[in-house]
């Protein structure tokens, strides 16, 4: 057994994020373990570009309300107890709401032939407004 001590928080990179946000590592890569989990909180409005994982996606929502879209168009409104599964290869974005704080235990697994995660550009205001918009008066 090994006792980590808490990893600090990093400030999400713009080239991967629209607004403010923080993550935290759980588990990164030590060998032998394939999963990389995390804890990231976001502010209102902030969200993730579009990405996808090679082998897939879980998040469960720890505290707030936030969004998950995809690209047809689907967007669901998540709370603290939520889970979300992205398959594998799924273009797919996730943040707060505008009006709210969220935070998620974001966990996906190590692909040795591909990149965990395929960054994107970023959601657009006009796409997150409107989803934010359409899961408010849901």
């Amino acid at each position: 057994m090994e006792l980590k001590p808490v990893a600090p928080a990093a400030k999400g990179h713009e080239s991967r994020f629209v607004g403010e946000m923080y993550s935290t590592a759980i588990s990164g890569r030590d060998e032998p373990s394939p999963l990389i989990a995390g804890v990231v909180r976001f502010m209102p409005g902030a969200r993730t570009n579009w990405h996808s994982h090679a082998l897939g996606q879980t998040l469960y929502v720890t505290e707030g309300v936030g969004l998950v879209g995809t690209r047809d168009g689907e967007v669901v409104r998540v709370r603290a107890g939520d889970t979300v599964y992205a398959p594998p290869g799924e273009e797919h974005w996730h943040g707060a709401t505008a009006g709210q704080v969220m935070c998620h235990v974001a966990m996906v697994v190590r692909d040795a032939d591909a990149p965990d995660t395929t960054w994107l550009e970023p959601v657009s205001e006009e796409v997150y407004r409107a989803a934010d918009e359409a899961v408010a008066s849901a």
